[in-house]
């Protein structure tokens, strides 16, 4: 369970300059402290629906999307490591105020959840380039329509922030 403690303590992460996108780590970005998100709509991110399967966190990571409809999309991740769920997570992408913003809520594998009750784990939408979609400390980045890239800015302990890459593959 440590693992989870260090992630749940990770996903936060935090802006720190005054500009208005902000390098994070080598793939991520932030927005600056009162920056409004980038305008987007879920056309902008809509190839992301589908089933992907691959690597990450040490053990096998699948994502699920749904279509848009209603001004979002919502998504499922699980972590499994031998044969096991480690997390889960629903997800939710949806449009507000001419903008994306992405929400999450991580469980535990018996269902109860991290966060509480009222709280989410939300990443403001900072740009698009070409099919990468930044978030702020996460970026989706397809480099083609059956691969994708997902890379997660994690908060150490120490303060420090690392990249987590999960390499995807689509599989429908």
């Amino acid at each position: 369970m440590k693992l989870i403690r260090i992630i749940s303590v990770a996903l936060i992460v935090f802006t720190s300059s005054l500009i208005a996108q902000v390098k994070h780590t080598e793939n991520t970005l932030n927005l600056a402290e009162g920056q409004p998100n980038a305008p987007a709509t879920l056309a902008d991110i809509a190839w992301l629906a589908g089933s992907w399967t691959g690597t990450g966190l040490g053990g096998v990571s699948e994502e699920m999307w749904s279509r848009p409809a209603s001004g979002g999309m919502m998504g499922m991740y699980r972590l499994i490591k031998d044969d096991k769920p480690i997390f889960y997570e629903a997800l939710w992408v949806m449009e507000e105020g001419g903008t994306l913003v992405m929400r999450l809520k991580h469980f535990h594998p018996n269902l109860v959840g991290w966060e509480e009750r009222e709280k989410t784990v939300d990443f403001k939408f900072v740009k698009k380039d070409g099919k990468r979609m930044y978030f702020s400390g996460l970026t989706f980045d397809s480099s083609g329509p059956k691969e994708l890239s997902i890379y997660l800015a994690l908060r150490q302990k120490d303060g420090s922030v690392r990249e987590e890459i999960f390499k995807m593959k689509r599989t429908k």
